[in-house]
């Protein structure tokens, strides 16, 4: 398989695939062992469907009706993108006799729209607004275990859980809070075997995205009880928010605000200038002349000194990628980062912060093995010599573009050593 998140190799017969599936399918149901070529991702979701204590033959159960559905809705996070969600699937759900739905983060169906006499057909099976799809209540579907593995998947025919809803395919990605990292909830759209196609993922994927933006911007990211809001993040001078007003910081005034909100402790004169300067014979004066420039375009009160800090606290989109992946949330911490940390810093714990930030995220992208996550740091500039990421991306879409890639890059590992510039993202990439 090409990509291990889409259900049905380009070219591949459907009715031949989803019979060897549905006899997969049975030795699994009454023997626990799952047969190839069930995909890995199936094959986990009909264990965790099974430890869950979930039936092949369940229906989903309907939580909310009528004034509860709702009143839930209607204060749900993702009901303020359901007019772009529904421009960008209604369309393609109507013409193509598809329904798009989306759900809410323990797996319930808030919405369901699309062709009648397929939306008549999937009512038949409780595909309905209310009813809860989680994978632990109805096994493995493309929202509910899209919710769990927090990436966008497809399920096509028999790799469905229950019975009843294998003749369908549906292909769902999570949409998550722009600010927390969270998942909300799941983008799907569902029908047959037309949608067992590598487009329908990107599809929907590029749904949840554009929702997950306009939640951003219909919800800016402020910091709790007043504050700061620092972007630092693929800028040499970072943008300062404070009280309605945006100051532009200059390359050393920059790195201070950034070192500052690491600490908000405060840090010493003594600590200060060792985090910032690279030559250690740099005189303390020449710190706290920077200093005085900086307290005068903060404003007043903004800057203590003894220990230096911010007496407001700051919300940095530095916080935001950081969060995003302790949770798990690798799409939306990939799509939070919008480059290295002040790249062009030279400032040592600027240049070690910079560093773990990239490099974390570079590892979860590589060991998650998105293609579509992989594909975009690979055409970055701190990203298109990765080796490392090239390889993985080759691995999960070898195509032409990709192999010849790798191969110039591979190339490049074993010539002889040369000059070569240091990039500004990671420093190492070949691993």
């Amino acid at each position: 398989m090409t990509d291990p998140w889409v259900a049905l190799e380009p070219g591949a017969d459907p009715v031949e695939h989803a019979r060897i599936l549905r006899r997969a399918h049975e030795t699994f149901t009454a023997a626990g062992s799952v047969p190839r070529p069930v995909r890995a991702v199936v094959a986990d979701s009909w264990r965790r469907s099974a430890r869950a204590g979930v039936g092949p033959d369940d229906t989903a159960s309907v939580e909310l009706t009528d004034g509860d559905l709702g009143a839930y809705r209607a204060e749900h996070p993702l009901g303020r993108v359901m007019p772009l969600v529904r421009e960008l699937l209604g369309t393609f759900a109507a013409d193509g006799e598809h329904l798009l739905a989306v759900c809410d983060a323990q797996g319930r169906l808030l919405w369901v729209e699309g062709h009648p006499a397929t939306r008549r057909k999937a009512g038949r099976m409780n595909f309905v607004p209310g009813a809860r799809w989680a994978e632990a209540a109805m096994g493995t579907n493309a929202p509910g275990t899209a919710v769990v593995v927090d990436r966008p998947v497809q399920v096509f025919a028999a790799e469905h859980f229950s019975r009843r809803v294998q003749p369908w395919t549906c292909a769902a990605a999570p949409v998550h809070d722009p600010r927390t990292g969270r998942v909300l909830g799941a983008v799907d759209i569902t029908g047959g075997d037309g949608l067992a196609h590598p487009h329908s993922l990107g599809f929907v994927q590029a749904v949840a995205r554009a929702a997950e933006s306009q939640l951003a911007l219909l919800e800016p990211v402020a910091p709790a009880g007043g504050g700061c809001e620092l972007d630092a993040l693929g800028r040499d001078e970072a943008r300062l928010r404070v009280g309605g007003r945006t100051r532009r910081l200059s390359r050393r005034h920059s790195e201070i605000v950034v070192l500052l909100a690491r600490h908000p402790e405060g840090l010493s004169g003594d600590e200060l200038l060792c985090a910032l300067y690279e030559d250690e014979s740099v005189p303390p004066v020449t710190l706290r002349a920077e200093l005085a420039r900086l307290r005068g375009v903060l404003g007043p009160g903004l800057l203590a000194s003894r220990p230096y800090r911010l007496t407001e606290p700051v919300e940095s989109d530095v916080d935001a990628v950081e969060r995003r992946l302790a949770a798990g949330a690798v799409t939306a911490a990939a799509t939070a980062y919008a480059g290295p940390l002040l790249p062009a810093s030279r400032a040592p714990e600027v240049a070690r912060l910079r560093c773990r930030l990239a490099g974390g995220l570079r590892a979860a992208l590589i060991a998650r093995g998105d293609p579509d996550l992989l594909a975009d740091w690979a055409h970055t500039p701190w990203g298109e010599d990765d080796l490392a990421v090239w390889r993985a991306l080759a691995s999960t879409r070898p195509t032409a573009a990709v192999r010849s890639r790798l191969a110039a890059l591979e190339a490049e590992l074993t010539a002889p050593p040369r000059a070569r510039p240091t990039g500004r993202g990671l420093n190492v990439v070949r691993n």
